[in-house]
């Protein structure tokens, strides 16, 4: 298989790598003898290898794909699924109507070169900081457990929307060209053993350059790992696991959550476990505000927009939600109505915007269903006690639900409320808990679509399949 590592044109921000890096598109392309003195400069100090990883945060961010921006899986894993509304297919692009009608294209690679030059990236600085003799141990430790973190939040992405994917572990390109598939399993239980690693490689100081301290969240940390690992842990139905590993993060006590609605996704927000800063402030505070908050040109005549919410998602917001009078926006053209997300806001003004990964609601949200799901419905310590608490911040009463199918129920729909538009979370709840066929039969056909079960993960992109022959397309993909 040849993986499209494009990302040799993105890993390092100092010219130095920049130089060196540009043109290289494919693995087998790059000189091995180059890309180990490469290795060597990047990982011979503390600063330079550091820049490695801060580098490659820079680019997540700025790049507008997977993370952040109109082709960012909150994007187009939101129009897959029945949050947004593709209003402008013959202007916006192939790809959102293709995720809004399930009709993928084996064509395309959607997230898949993105996945792969991620993680080369991730196991670059891997492989260096371990061979390093120049990195003091704290920054060793640090970096290769941001790198196994990183490597985690990738493949936890990249199971979950191809399903069994080729797990590369090396920057060896004569191993990764002619990997097969693995199964999710195994991916699944590399996912773990890295997190594993990262909760005992770093602490729970957050680092800024070399120096541990800083109040800003935007490099991972132990409690990054740790909340990450609790939803791998609820993915993979190890209730006991998922709930132990949230409360590690709730109960630590450098979080709160959010009671002001408005700084939630804001780099002080007090429930930010790890967020990503924007690198290009000037217009947008993020490029999520950019892909969806409309506008008009000129005004007042015909929304700009790729989508809007979805009046199902709209109306499922309770009466008196603070979330929805916060969250969502409303936007007048032409005598239509469009409603919006607004977590993130045009705001170049100066208001301290990142782009939220980990927060701790969502950790309340997985310990209220492990509880649930262990039998643990009410009372002190329960599953209901973690939902009241998500209500309470949004100005709501307790919960009504006081039986097991009830309060799983309740916290479905929270979690549908509490994250929409956030990193694809209605899509991947809808498959992992097998409602999306039910939801699917019924809202393809309003998109002007037939719902095909196989869809539930996208084609693995054509050109891997025909380069190594070891990659076999997805059932119900045709090459």
């Amino acid at each position: 298989m040849i993986f499209q590592y494009k990302s040799f044109r993105y890993l390092y921000t100092g010219l130095l790598f920049l130089a060196v890096g540009t043109g290289c598109n494919k693995a087998v392309e790059i000189d091995p003898p180059t890309s180990k003195i490469i290795s060597e400069q990047a990982f011979a100090g503390n600063a330079s290898a550091t820049s490695v990883m801060t580098g490659l945060y820079s680019s997540m961010i700025s790049d507008r794909g997977l993370v952040s921006g109109i082709n960012s899986i909150s994007m187009l894993e939101g129009m897959a699924a029945d949050e947004i509304k593709n209003y402008l297919p013959a202007t916006m692009g192939s790809t959102l109507q293709e995720f809004y009608t399930n009709t993928y294209n084996v064509s395309v690679s959607y997230f898949w070169d993105e996945f792969y030059e991620r993680l080369y990236t991730c196991n670059v600085t891997i492989e260096g900081v371990t061979a390093s003799k120049g990195l003091s141990e704290p920054v060793k430790q640090q970096l290769l457990g941001e790198a196994k973190f990183l490597r985690a939040l990738i493949y936890f992405y990249a199971v979950n929307t191809y399903g069994d994917v080729p797990l590369a572990l090396t920057t060896d390109y004569r191993v990764n060209n002619t990997l097969s598939r693995t199964p999710k399993e195994q991916v699944y239980a590399q996912i773990i053993a890295d997190l594993k690693d990262a909760q005992s490689l770093m602490g729970e100081a957050y680092f800024r350059g070399i120096t541990p301290g800083t109040t800003e969240r935007a490099r991972p940390n132990k409690l990054a790992a740790t909340a990450l690992l609790a939803r791998v842990y609820l993915y993979l139905k190890d209730w006991a696991n998922a709930e132990a590993q949230a409360t590690a993060v709730i109960n630590n006590g450098v979080y709160q959550l959010e009671q002001d609605l408005n700084k939630t996704f804001t780099s002080t927000s007090k429930e930010a476990i790890w967020y990503l800063l924007t690198v290009d402030p000037i217009n947008y505070a993020t490029y999520d505000a950019q892909a969806f908050i409309p506008f008009t040109n000129p005004p007042g005549v015909t929304p700009n927009l790729p989508g809007a919410l979805t009046t199902s998602l709209v109306n499922s917001f309770e009466q008196g939600d603070a979330r929805r009078d916060k969250w969502v926006g409303t936007f007048v053209a032409n005598g239509n109505t469009y409603y919006y997300p607004f977590k993130y806001q045009k705001n170049p003004s100066g208001t301290p915007e990142a782009l939220i990964v980990l927060r701790l609601s969502e950790q309340y949200l997985i310990r209220a269903e492990a509880r649930a799901q262990l039998g643990n419905i009410t009372g002190a310590g329960s599953a209901q006690a973690d939902l009241d608490a998500i209500r309470a911040k949004a100005l709501l009463p307790g919960t009504t639900a006081t039986d097991k199918d009830a309060m799983l129920a309740a916290i479905a729909q929270e979690r549908r409320i509490e994250l929409f538009t956030e990193w694809g979370h209605r899509w991947f709840d809808l498959v992992r808990t097998d409602k999306i066929d039910e939801l699917m039969t019924v809202l393809a056909p309003q998109k002007g679509s037939v719902w095909v079960p196989s869809h539930k993960v996208l084609p693995i992109p054509f050109g891997e399949t025909q380069l190594n022959p070891n990659i076999k397309q997805n059932p119900g993909y045709s090459n």
